[in-house]
Parts: structure tokens; C-alpha cells; sequence
């Protein structure tokens, strides 16, 4: 068995022993107020559909889709709708959310959790159960699925790529999810291939995680349509350009959608999700997330109900065995720094990270000595040192000339310089200033 891979990357320490033996714990929501952001997309936000005093349904959409790229919001409750007003967000900024006093009964919308045919379902009649369950990447991004699942020419497909690299660090939700629900995975699959006539599907995973390979080949056997693809483990082989060119040796940049190299990329979440929306009469209104890192007491994998809070959830890691110097929302290598554990989690939460040690504080960046690990690292064929150069100097046309904006802001190069310098976050605002300055033209 030949296991594809990419050009670059690197090979940080993984750290998932901590959790990926640990089954799914669903928890058990306690009464008292859930919070729903109308901003948990890639898009315009949603708009609130109901008032404060409503009374609300699981399932139920409180808020609804405001643009071409946006997405529907479900409440994961029952309950009385508190208030609509601007609560903080997990970065920090704040954003109009629909408060709801969990009743504890969790009553559901009629239909709710019932089995469907897909196979009698058109495509159209799929796309839009789709957009009404609110389903997004649930990898990170946040792109509204339905979008994705709509483009331009469906008979342009050749593969449908279900992300199961999970290459992040610490992180185990994925690989869980893989072993306790399989068919689930595949059932999503073939509704997506039902859509795309000529694609053929392959569930990509990374060669470090052996069980969820047997697991998920079981589960696909006498599946004509679908393989499944073993992958190099190697960081970020997750990544969509990434995934795309280690799996199908094709490839796509910044102003290209998969879409455009006949591709369709979906994490093992939003293949999940999409499955429970069109077979199963469920919207998008939990998810799973690791709870992880050497300050929890008891790293665990948890499925929860999307507006509870990230306070409460720390309990069922049974707590911090001491105080963390750093807690971050994701992995090390994509996520970011939380500074205040109460706030909601979303369709794009995966994880606590609670770190006993903040590496990153303990290093001050030193001059750049033109090693050029950052090159060999970096999986964009880029070449980071020029560019931080002209980002930092203000040039951002030779920033754009450099083809800085094709970087994936991945965190290779700044995880291998030896000099320990800010190199991504400095493209991160680099980039963030030319396209804001794209869109003022």
C-alpha cells in the first residue's frame, strides 16, 4: 500500500495518546441558558427569527440563512428564548446571539430524529435539506455545505474527498467518530455521490491511525464508489490544497475552488452531519470536541450540544489537574488562545486544549539566519523569509508578488524557525490588510 503525501510539512509531536482511547461521552446538557451566535459560518451572519419571550423546539431554526454564503442556525434546546443580543464569541469579538433558557425537556420539531429514504429524495430536495439543517465544515472553516455541494457544472466531479487526516495535533474527535460511527460516514458519503454522478468517493486518512483505517475499509466494503485512501501522516496534511494533491495529485490556489480541480472536500463531522440531516431528520445541533492537553485531569473525547458553554464542559475532563498557563480553542498549530472560557461552542468548536507550559511565551524571536527550513518546510512551494521581509517593511506588493497570499497560514514555517519568529502571524495580517484593501477597490 502506497500512502500519498504532499510536498513539505512537518512532523510537530501529536500528542493524541492522551485521548484517542477514549470512547464519546455524550453529555448531559443542565438547564440554564444556551448561546447561539448568529456568526458560526464562512458569510453574512443569520438573521434571528424569533424574539425574546418565543418559546423554541430542538431543531427548531432560530435563525435563518441572510445571503448566498451564509447559514441556517437550529437550536439544540427546548426553551424560552431569553433575549437576542451581542454576547462575546470565542476570539474574543462579539456578535448577535439568540439566548435560551434550557427547559431541560428537549421536545423536538415534529419529524424530529426519523428515518428517511434518500434514494427517493431529488437532488435539489437534498442541497436544500442540507441548507436548512444549518450544516457547515465543520473542520474549521465554517463554509456553508450546501454551497459546496452546488457547483456550477456537478457532472465536472470526479472525487469526493472526506477529510479524515485529522493532522492537528492533540485532536482525536475525528478518529473517534470514525470508530464508533462508520457507517454513519458512509451513509453521508453515498448521499453526497448520489449528487455527483461521475465522482467516486475516497475517505483519506493518515497512516497513524490504523484502527479507524480497518474500521472505516469494513464499512466501505461492497462499496463500488469508495475507497479508502491511506495518507502519510504528515502536518497539515488535513488541509484542503493539501488533502486535494496528496489524494488525487491535483491541484488548486487561492483563487480556485476545488470545486475547479474537480473536487469536493468534506470533513468526517459535516459527512456525519449531512447524513443525520437528510436520513435522520436531524439539523446541525451538536458536535464532538476533544478536551485534551496535560492540565486536564481526564482527557476526553465529548459530543455536545452546540450553545452550551466551554466552562461547563471542563468538568467532564473531571477538571484541570492544575491551573493551565494556556488554553487554546483547536490545536496548536491552527487554533488560537482562549482568555475567557465562557463562551459558547459552536459548529466550528473541535476542541479545549488546556496546556500546563506556553511554549510560545517562552521563546523571544531573534534575527532571521536565512536557514531556509522555513522553505523546505512549507507546503505552499513558498518562500516565507521574503515574505515576512516585505510584510514587515510595509511592501505588499512584493508580498503579493512573493505569492503571499497563497499561503495556508498552516504554522510550518513559524513551528521550524530556529529563530522563533512570529512568521504566520505576520502573514496572517499581511494578508487580512491586502484583501481588505482588495475589497475597498
Amino acid at each position: 500500500m502506497s500512502n500519498a503525501t504532499f510536498r513539505g510539512g512537518v512532523h510537530p509531536y501529536e500528542g493524541k495518546e492522551l485521548s484517542e482511547d477514549r470512547p464519546i461521552k455524550t453529555v448531559t446538557a443542565a438547564k440554564g441558558d444556551f448561546v447561539f451566535p448568529m456568526a458560526q459560518h464562512i458569510g453574512a451572519p443569520a438573521t434571528p427569527v424569533v424574539s425574546k419571550g418565543d418559546k423554541v423546539l430542538v431543531g427548531q431554526k432560530i435563525g435563518e440563512a441572510s445571503g448566498f454564503i451564509s447559514a441556517n442556525i437550529c437550536s439544540s434546546v427546548s426553551g424560552t428564548v431569553k433575549a437576542v443580543e451581542p454576547r462575546m464569541l470565542l476570539n474574543g469579538s462579539y456578535a448577535t446571539c439568540v439566548v435560551i433558557t434550557n427547559d431541560g425537556e428537549y421536545t423536538g420539531i415534529e419529524g424530529l430524529g426519523e428515518d428517511r429514504d434518500y434514494t427517493k429524495l431529488s437532488d435539489d430536495e437534498i442541497r436544500n435539506i442540507v441548507k436548512e439543517a444549518g450544516i457547515v465544515g465543520m473542520g474549521g472553516a465554517g463554509f456553508p455545505t450546501n454551497v459546496k455541494l452546488a457547483p456550477k457544472n456537478p457532472d465536472a466531479i470526479d472525487y469526493i474527498l472526506v477529510n479524515g487526516a485529522e493532522c492537528e495535533p492533540y485532536l482525536t474527535s475525528d478518529y473517534r467518530q470514525m470508530l464508533e460511527c462508520p457507517e454513519e460516514i458512509v451513509g453521508g458519503l453515498k448521499v453526497i455521490l448520489k449528487l455527483f454522478k461521475n465522482a467516486k468517493g475516497l475517505i483519506c486518512i493518515e497512516d497513524n491511525k490504523p484502527a479507524a483505517i480497518r474500521k472505516m475499509q469494513e464499512a466501505a466494503a461492497g462499496e463500488g464508489r469508495i475507497d479508502v485512501k491511506v495518507l502519510k501522516t504528515k502536518y497539515p496534511q488535513g488541509g484542503e490544497r493539501t488533502l486535494i494533491s496528496a489524494a488525487t495529485g491535483r491541484k488548486i490556489y487561492s483563487k480556485k475552488l476545488p470545486a475547479d480541480a474537480g473536487c469536493i472536500v468534506d470533513n468526517i463531522s459535516t459527512v456525519i452531519a449531512i447524513y443525520r440531516a437528510v436520513c435522520k431528520q436531524t439539523p446541525l445541533i451538536t458536535r464532538v470536541m476533544t478536551l485534551t492537553g496535560d492540565a486536564f485531569q481526564t482527557p476526553i473525547n465529548v459530543n455536545v450540544r452546540l450553545g452550551c458553554n466551554h466552562a461547563d464542559l471542563v468538568a467532564e475532563g473531571d477538571g484541570f489537574s492544575v491551573e493551565p498557563k494556556k488554553i487554546i480553542s483547536g490545536g496548536p498549530m491552527m487554533g488560537f488562545a482562549m482568555f475567557d472560557l465562557n463562551v459558547p461552542v459552536t459548529k466550528t468548536s473541535s476542541s479545549i486544549l488546556a496546556m500546563t507550559e506556553d511554549q510560545v511565551a517562552e521563546f523571544d524571536p531573534t534575527p532571521c539566519i536565512r536557514c531556509g527550513r522555513c522553505v523546505q518546510a512549507c507546503p505552499g512551494n513558498l518562500v516565507p523569509q521574503k515574505m515576512a521581509q516585505a510584510a514587515l517593511h510595509g511592501d505588499y506588493d512584493g508580498f503579493v508578488k512573493l505569492s503571499g497570499m497563497e499561503c495556508y497560514e498552516c504554522g510550518s514555517c513559524t513551528f521550524v524557525c530556529p529563530a522563533k519568529r512570529p512568521l504566520t502571524q505576520t502573514f496572517k495580517q499581511a494578508r487580512q490588510y491586502v484583501a481588505a484593501q482588495s475589497r475597498k477597490k
